[in-house]
């Protein structure tokens, strides 16, 4: 039986560009962890979706970086990788996550549609 943590690491090109806004954009603004490229710290999002999220940060990560992220959800924090598809130097990156395992994506619909 698979480590059901492992699945965060395979497919990371799971979602084509066309496919890229699949996914309903939810508003979540809080503090994110995250770790990768040289850089580790913490940044803002603006908003999120099953397949990636928007983080505020000032820091240079380039596209292409694969970062690991620690994002609050609820009472819990989802911990995911994902690649950085588009940055904007001194302002913030779009991250497209890798395969979310199915505890994972549940956490998020659950708090992402939560009133």
């Amino acid at each position: 039986m698979a480590d059901a943590n492992q699945s965060d690491e395979l497919a990371p090109d799971e979602f084509s560009p066309d496919e890229r806004r699949q996914f309903d954009r939810s508003r979540l603004i809080v503090d994110v962890h995250f770790d990768g490229a040289d850089s580790t710290g913490v940044a803002s999002t603006k908003d999120i979706s099953l397949g990636g999220i928007y983080l505020s940060t000032r820091l240079e990560i380039p596209r292409g970086a694969t970062l690991t992220l620690r994002i609050p959800m609820g009472r819990e924090h989802l911990v995911v990788r994902g690649d950085v598809v588009y940055s904007l130097p001194g302002h913030g990156v779009g991250v497209r996550f890798h395969r979310l395992s199915n505890d994972k994506r549940a956490l998020m619909e659950r708090e992402l549609t939560a009133p």
